[in-house]
């Protein structure tokens, strides 16, 4: 069974509050774009990550909080944040 666009967008709203430490409530949803990313990393790789050089389809996920904007990178298989305190994690 893999993700969808409605379950990615949902873990990555609770993944924000958690990181925070907000109310669920307080993280907006500020656009959920299918995107073709350049590699299986959803060209975000993680510290050291090594990953499929093909094409992988997903959705963009920006959602903001307190002011900021943050990204989100889902497919079928997996959830990342970019760039977050300047790295990128893999949250499921």
């Amino acid at each position: 069974m893999g993700f969808t666009k409605e379950d990615v967008t949902a873990a990555a709203k609770q993944d924000l509050a958690k990181r925070l430490g907000v109310d669920e409530g307080s993280v907006e949803e500020l656009s959920v774009t299918g995107r073709d990313f350049p590699d299986m990393s959803l060209g975000a790789p993680s510290d050291d990550e090594l990953s499929a050089q093909m094409i992988a389809t997903g959705w963009e996920i920006r959602l903001g909080a307190d002011g900021k904007t943050y990204e989100y990178r889902g497919d079928k298989y997996q959830l990342r944040l970019v760039d977050f305190d300047g790295r990128n994690y893999v949250i499921k």
